[in-house]
Formats: structure tokens, C-alpha cells, sequence
């Protein structure tokens, strides 16, 4: 079920209503919530809910067991465990064909025809996002940051439904404390709630999808057929694509909880102003960032030790971090990718004073140049690509509405931060009827732009 859609028009305006009315009536509420979650699941595959369920079972029990145990070494065995069935059930789900198929492939080279079976298995929507959740709850309950909760609270926190498909990564200690008190329908930030919701709806469907169905997919489809000027542009209108579909995304996540009564952290910073690539991860799918950070990073040794550790340690966690964004060697490489661009800058350590706007324009290119690893489904159309951005010819797909659309999602990024917030505070501030009546006129506006084939699916919900 798609936020931008018709059914969950239907869907969300009647969880509100009696989410509303429940919320002074914690224990009730509560009931309701995970119900209409695990429904809003199960409109995509019931068979979900099962692992989820799992998830959340083990994740509690492991918590409680930490929680009991004294001895420091069963308490890091319990943990231990409990990220082992985590990633197990991550690894299974998402990456056993994949690493089916290239041991399969390294044995043919080498002449061991000793293939391992493949399976066909389901790919759980948002599998990433909450598994990753479940590992913060019991990592922060071993480290003493959180206590374990009631089942039903856990069981809230990790099928909530405005972020359960794709994000943010909202941690344990964020999320679980905001349960300890009903919610008041009067305190609900409504305007902020609808003016995020707002700004994904025209983010998703009138820019990301328009400019996908417009050149991103025709070129990156057959590159081949396509020369520089077309291709370059599909590269910036990818990058343009990506950032609104997936920072739409969130801000309707962001902006559903609120109504609800949630507070969701801020996953993205007008990513396309970073000047060096430590400040994009900064700005870029921050709750990924800061995950990979304290969970994976900093265990590994961190900065702690010599250069060299220092730059494992990067492309280790970056690697992995592609790897998780899907099962296939260009996510890999567009990980090593960034890791590298991250030890090459640690190594240079600030050495060269370049300006702002070179820094700028050197970390935007290649950021837009490394998306095309992200978005080729294979290896060989993402050399076809970049082999056909010298290739000269005419442009055929450049139209000056596929400018507009880059303009507009990648220039936006880099006006000044105090106007952008003045004008979403505009909005905020609109009291009720005249912020119906403009958020009647986005869903009008949308719907116009809306293709015959309907809303496509966010790309991160593949992840």
C-alpha cells in the first residue's frame, strides 16, 4: 500500500480518526495501532507479518535476557546471538541468491562445476529497516541505553506504520520513551504533519516519478542508444530522481507520525550542498549514517589506531553499507566507492585550502557519477553508460520540463536554509481552513501530474 495512493487515502484518514480517539486510552491504543501496522504490512504479503512477529519475539526475549543476566560474558553471548539471528534473517531473505549465484560463478572459473542450489524467496518489503531497528533495541538494552519494554511496545516500535517499509531508522531509545504517556489529539503539530506530507506528494509524484518515466529509465534501460548529451542529463535527473523519491518518502513518514503524535529524526539535509563526502553522509539518509556509525564503524576500531586501520575500518563500513542497500556487486562497488572518497579525504586531512564552490562542484559530480553504479541493474549497462557520456550526438530526451524538474529538486538544496524554513513555516502556520484548501490544491496538482500507470514504487522499498 503506497502512501500516494488511493487506497491508503482511504486508509490513513480512518486510522487517525480513531487513533484520536484512543489516544487517551493507552492500553487500547496501543492494541489498535499494531493491528492497523501489521494490516497496513499484510496488504503487501501476510506471510510478512510471520517474520515480523518472529523479529519481534526474539528481539524481546533477547532483551529481557540481557536485562536479567549479571555475568558480562552471557550478557555479550545473548547479544551476540540475538544481531547473529538478526543479520541471519537479513541474509537469508535478501542475499542468499545473490551469493548463490557468484560462489556458483567463482567455482565455474576455476572448474569446480559444484553450483550451490538457488532458491526462490521472497524479498520481505522494508526487511532492512526493521531488522536494523530490532538490532538497536537489543545492542542500546546491552549497553545500558535503553530498558527493555513491554512486548506491546516493542512490537509498536518496530511495525509502525508510516516508517515500517523504508526509514527512517528510528532508534529504540527515540522511539520507545514517546509510549510512555498517551499522546493529546490537542498537541498534534497538524500543520507541520500536513505541510511535510505536502512536500513529499510533490517531491514523489510530480518530480521523482516524472523525471523517471521522462529519461531516467529510457536511458539507463539502453544507454547504448543515447549519446552524451542525454546521458549526462539522465545522470543528474537520476540524482535528482533518488533524492525526491526517497526524501518524499520521509517526509510523509515524518509527517504521518506527527499527526499521530510521533517525532521522527530528520533523515535528510539538502544533501547536494555537501562540499567533501564526509559532510554528503552527513546530509544524506542520516538515521543510515549514524547507524553504520555506532553499530558497525566505531565497534570496528573506529578512528582508534593507525591510518591504515582508519581506512579499513571506512571502506569496510561503506562496503557494507552498499551491500545492504541491495544484493548486487554494483551497490558493492558504489560502496567502495564512497569509502574510498571518505579515506582519501581522512588521508589529506584538510591539507589543501580549495574553495568552497570547487569543493562543492568536485563532491556533487562525483556523487551524481557514482549513482550510476546505484541505479544500473547490472555492471555491464553501468559501463555502457559511462562509455556513452563522451559519445556525441543530439539530445533527444532533453525537454525543457526535465530541466525544470532537475533545477527545481537539485537548486532548492542549495538556496539558503533560513528561506526554505520560512516558507515551510508559512505553511505550518496556516490555520485550518486555508491550510485545507492549499494542501487541497498540492493533492489537485499532484493528481494531474499522476501517470496513466499510476504511482511507481519507491525506490528504497526494493531494500
Amino acid at each position: 500500500m503506497l502512501f500516494p495512493t488511493v487506497q491508503f487515502a482511504i486508509f490513513f484518514p480512518a486510522v487517525l480518526a480513531v487513533s484520536w480517539l484512543l489516544m487517551s486510552r493507552q492500553a487500547a491504543w496501543k492494541v489498535f495501532i499494531v493491528v492497523v501496522s501489521y494490516a497496513f504490512y499484510a496488504s503487501a504479503s501476510w506471510k510478512f507479518c510471520l517474520l515480523l512477529g518472529g523479529v519481534t519475539l526474539g528481539n524481546q526475549l533477547a532483551a529481557r535476557l540481557i536485562a536479567r543476566t549479571e555475568d558480562p560474558r552471557a550478557r555479550k553471548r545473548i547479544v551476540t546471538a540475538a544481531v547473529a539471528l538478526d543479520l541471519g534473517a537479513l541474509g537469508v531473505f535478501k542475499y542468499y541468491s545473490f551469493f548463490a549465484e557468484s560462489v556458483g560463478a567463482s567455482l565455474d572459473s576455476v572448474g569446480l562445476g559444484l553450483p550451490l542450489p538457488l532458491l526462490t524467496i521472497a524479498l520481505p518489503i522494508g526487511i532492512s529497516f526493521f531488522t536494523f531497528q530490532a538490532i538497536t533495541y537489543v545492542v542500546d538494552t546491552y549497553r545500558g541505553e535503553v530498558e527493555p519494554s513491554p512486548l506491546i511496545d516493542v512490537a509498536i516500535y518496530l511495525s509502525f506504520f508510516p516508517h515500517l517499509v523504508a526509514g527512517p531508522i528510528v532508534r529504540a531509545s527515540e522511539f520507545l520513551p514517546q509510549l510512555e504517556k498517551p499522546r493529546d489529539p490537542n498537541r498534534v503539530a497538524v500543520g507541520s504533519g500536513i505541510a511535510l506530507i505536502a512536500l513529499g506528494l510533490v517531491k514523489k509524484v510530480v518530480i521523482a516519478d516524472y523525471l523517471a518515466r521522462s529519461i531516467v529509465d529510457p536511458v539507463f534501460g539502453v544507454p547504448e542508444a543515447y549519446s552524451a548529451p542525454d546521458v549526462w542529463i539522465a545522470a543528474y535527473a537520476y540524482a535528482a530522481q533518488i533524492y525526491c523519491d526517497f526524501s518524499g518518502y520521509t517526509d510523509m513518514a515524518i509527517g504521518l507520525a506527527l499527526l499521530l503524535g510521533f517525532v521522527f529524526p530528520q533523515n535528510f539535509r539538502s544533501p547536494y550542498r555537501a562540499t567533501g563526502f564526509r559532510d554528503f553522509w552527513r546530509r544524506w539518509h542520516m538515521t543510515l549514517s549514524r547507524f553504520l556509525r555506532d553499530y558497525l564503524y566505531i565497534p570496528l576500531g573506529g578512528n582508534r589506531g593507525g591510518r591504515a586501520f582508519v581506512y579499513r575500518n571506512l571502506m569496510l563500513t561503506m562496503i557494507l553499507g552498499g551491500l545492504w542497500h541491495g544484493a548486487a556487486w554494483t551497490f558493492v562497488l558504489w560502496g567502495a566507492f564512497h569509502g574510498a572518497m571518505l579515506a582519501t579525504e581522512h588521508a589529506l586531512g584538510g591539507r589543501f585550502k580549495l574553495p568552497g564552490w570547487l569543493r562543492w562542484a568536485v563532491t556533487f559530480h562525483l556523487v551524481v557519477l557514482a549513482w550510476v553504479l546505484f541505479r544500473a541493474q547490472e555492471l555491464s549497462i553501468a559501463g555502457d553508460f559511462f562509455s556513452q557520456l563522451v559519445e556525441p550526438g543530439a539530445a533527444t530526451l532533453v525537454t525543457f520540463p526535465v530541466l525544470l524538474a532537475i533545477a527545481v529538486a537539485i537548486g532548492l538544496q542549495l538556496m539558503p536554509t533560513g528561506l526554505l524554513a520560512r516558507l515551510q513555516g508559512w505553511f505550518e502556520g496556516l490555520r485550518p481552513v486555508p491550510l485545507g484548501l492549499a494542501f487541497g490544491l498540492v493533492v489537485v496538482v499532484v493528481g494531474a501530474t499522476l501517470s496513466s500507470q499510476g504511482v511507481a514504487p519507491f525506490i528504497y522499498f526494493q531494500f
